[in-house]
């Protein structure tokens, strides 16, 4: 039987509030597990997985293996920019999510999927891979480092599209990927993006010379989703 993943679009909400989201709705999964091998929770009682799409107002975000030295700009200009920054626990370095980006948080338990962070992974960038091939553009793993690019094997052309960083709490999963859609390329000058120097970054907008609907977007990331992870989708309106 296949599993169910809910999927909510949260609009334009704050980082912070949606981490906090995310921390929630993790919390609640940990819980109903724990009661489940316990004996304390109904055996009917389903873990639920959640997909949550959501567009941030300006923020640059620093997971806890990243360094600070890659913020290449200071507190005082971050305000002058009307730019947040936030300390995260998620893993990776530095990135940016702002207007345009299409960011994906899946909460999902990892035990009733596969229990390997590396193939959850690979299958996050192989939902991506397939999104971009509908735009007539080839995605592509660079070896060593999360994500999709495009031409990773040639340094003069490297770039990066949709950056990726998790978290996981006995395999259940939070934070996830942000796509560059219609983003704003100039914010990610005032970043080492991803901690990495030597490639630069883009969108679909600026691949295809056109603007994209970020709904559209989302409506096929969910389906690759569903075809990748192997599973169903509700579409809810949930709390956020």
């Amino acid at each position: 039987m296949k599993q169910q993943i809910r999927v909510n679009d949260l609009g334009v909400i704050p980082y912070q509030r949606a981490w906090d989201y995310q921390e929630q709705l993790l919390q609640e999964s940990v819980q109903l597990k724990a009661a489940l091998r316990n004996g304390t929770a109904l055996e009917s009682a389903a873990i639920a997985h959640h997909l949550l799409f959501c567009e941030h107002p300006p923020v640059y975000t620093l997971g806890k293996s990243g360094h600070l030295e890659h913020l290449l700009i200071n507190r005082q200009q971050l305000e002058e920019k009307g730019i947040e920054f936030v300390q995260t626990n998620r893993g990776g370095d530095i990135t940016f999510h702002g207007p345009g980006q299409v960011v994906g948080y899946p909460i999902i338990d990892l035990e009733l999927f596969f229990t390997d962070i590396g193939r959850y992974l690979r299958f996050l960038e192989e939902v991506i891979i397939r999104t971009m091939a509908d735009y007539g553009l080839q995605g592509a793993r660079s070896k060593g480092e999360t994500g999709v690019w495009l031409d990773p094997e040639d340094p003069a052309k490297a770039r990066k599209i949709c950056a990726m960083g998790v978290r996981c709490s006995r395999w259940v999963t939070m934070h996830g990927f942000a796509i560059n859609v219609n983003t704003d390329m100039d914010y990610f000058n005032n970043i080492v993006a991803c901690g990495i120097v030597d490639k630069q970054v883009t969108s679909l907008e600026k691949e295809l010379g056109h603007a994209i609907p970020l709904e559209e977007v989302k409506s096929k990331i969910a389906m690759y989703f569903a075809e990748v992870f192997e599973a169903e989708l509700l579409v809810t309106e949930g709390d956020k």
